[in-house]
């Protein structure tokens, strides 16, 4: 007998989040429970389906399901009822009588309603990817802010397939008796989950602000931030261990940490940086955990240089560095410098080595983190970008710059201001360079220093 939610969802003797977790779990009138998986992928393209499809297995795998088979399904266009189409789905009905399959794995995101067509044809839990990634996250979280990220992100796109999730009770209607409660609650649903996104959303934002004062707390000792990217099992987690010495879970799975970590790494011209290890990239991230996670990724877009990590031995390298280039895009951090480092050479027999550009300037690194095989060069070559060259000078900032000047102020390398002849504000300024480019950066604007004698 199914649980009646109205009673779950108006009860005064449980706090509203506990509501909101009630009622989302008995939201859908579904298959529950069940580890045996069969993946699907819809192939529209002819390229790449393979590789796709053995991503979408091992993100299953990473959630906890035993994958017991997948499938291809290839088509011209996605299909509007079922996504596959009807003839696989008869032949996965099949399959799933057959191997006892409790669950079922799109390998896309789907529609609220085509996920709800699968599970009545299917009898069986059906999850998109973009679901089964949010569970992976939820299962990995460990700090409060990751937590509270994950659930944000859970929520909203919750929020999404809402209309869809009520079947007893129905949506009100004419004729005596057949007048239900249905629109009521879906409303009241809405307000529950809107009202903890609000919560969940003003407690991240005092995370930010902490964030914030930090970063600003390490410009003021001019330690510069370098931030790990790369595709999820790159090794970035093993390569941010070698050279902190810190004990950040690494494991040979996608998206083995998610919370991030900072910690000081010393370089070989005795000049300290903050190295901070950053959640992995994925082709097709959800857009809600992109959101979700922008408050942490924000280390990543004020960082003073990137070290993107590269899987070397990978067969779809070229197409995961796009991936993550198109991940930095979105974040507003693709004009950060950036240095790629090629890991897992000891797969592929190559020794470590430094690639430069045509002006001389390192580019690129290749190594081994887990054999700690070329960790000096690259200390040398984060001592070589990082230098501590230093700018002492003068700007104008005209009156439409006033945020440029708060942010010289909110750093502290103001050693004095004065007004120019044309309404400019004129700072004179001591910071490294670096640090210059990078307030300009952040405005769009390109760096600009005069002498201080006239």
């Amino acid at each position: 007998m199914t649980t009646n939610p109205v009673a779950v969802v108006r009860s005064s003797a449980i706090s509203e989040r506990t509501a909101v977790t009630a009622a989302a779990s008995q939201l859908f009138e579904r298959p529950t429970g069940g580890e045996r998986a069969i993946i699907v992928h819809l192939d529209t393209t002819g390229v790449g389906a393979e590789e796709a499809l053995a991503e979408g297995v091992a993100l299953a795998q990473s959630a906890g399901a035993e994958v017991v088979a997948s499938h291809i399904v290839r088509r011209r266009t996605p299909d509007p009822r079922f996504y596959v189409g009807s003839g696989k789905v008869a032949e996965l009905a099949a399959a799933i009588q057959e191997q006892a399959i409790e669950l079922v794995v799109v390998n896309h995101a789907i529609s609220p309603s085509q996920e709800r067509n699968l599970e009545r044809a299917l009898q069986c839990r059906v999850l998109d990817r973009t679901t089964l990634i949010l569970d992976i996250f939820a299962q990995r979280a460990r700090s409060f802010e990751g937590k509270l990220q994950v659930e944000l992100a859970q929520l909203r796109h919750m929020s999404t397939r809402l209309v869809r999730g009520w079947t007893h009770l129905e949506r009100q209607r004419g004729g005596i008796g057949l007048r239900g409660p249905g629109e009521t609650q879906l409303e009241t649903d809405r307000r529950l989950i809107g009202k903890r996104i609000h919560q969940l959303e003003r407690r991240l934002d005092k995370v930010q602000r902490h964030r914030q004062q930090g970063r600003q707390a390490r410009r003021r000792r001019e330690q510069p931030v370098v931030a790990l990217v790369g595709y999820t099992n790159a090794g970035k987690s093993t390569l941010f261990n070698r050279l902190t010495e810190a004990e950040v879970y690494a494991a040979d799975q996608l998206f083995a940490t998610l919370d991030p970590t900072l910690r000081r790494v010393d370089l070989p011209n005795d000049e300290p940086i903050m190295l901070a290890d950053t959640v992995g990239f994925i082709r097709h991230l959800p857009h809600q955990l992109v959101a979700a996670f922008r408050s942490t990724l924000e280390e990543v877009v004020e960082a003073d240089l990137l070290l993107h990590v590269i899987d070397a031995a990978s067969d779809e390298r070229e197409e995961q560095i796009r991936e993550v280039e198109a991940v930095l895009q979105e974040l507003g951090a693709d004009e950060v410098p950036t240095v790629k480092v090629y890991n897992k050479i000891d797969l592929l027999g190559r020794t470590p080595t430094i690639g430069r550009n045509a002006e001389g300037e390192a580019v690129e690194i290749w190594l081994s983190a887990v054999e700690e095989r070329g960790l000096d060069l690259l200390r040398e070559l984060l001592a070589e970008r990082l230098g501590s060259a230093r700018v002492r000078g003068k700007v104008r900032l005209p009156p439409e710059q006033g945020r440029l000047r708060a942010r010289f102020y909110a750093v502290g390398k103001v050693l004095a201001e004065r007004f120019g002849d044309q309404g400019e504000t004129v700072l004179e300024i001591d910071l490294p360079r670096r640090e210059l480019e990078r307030l300009y950066r952040n405005e769009g604007l390109a760096a600009a220093v005069e002498p201080l004698v006239d």
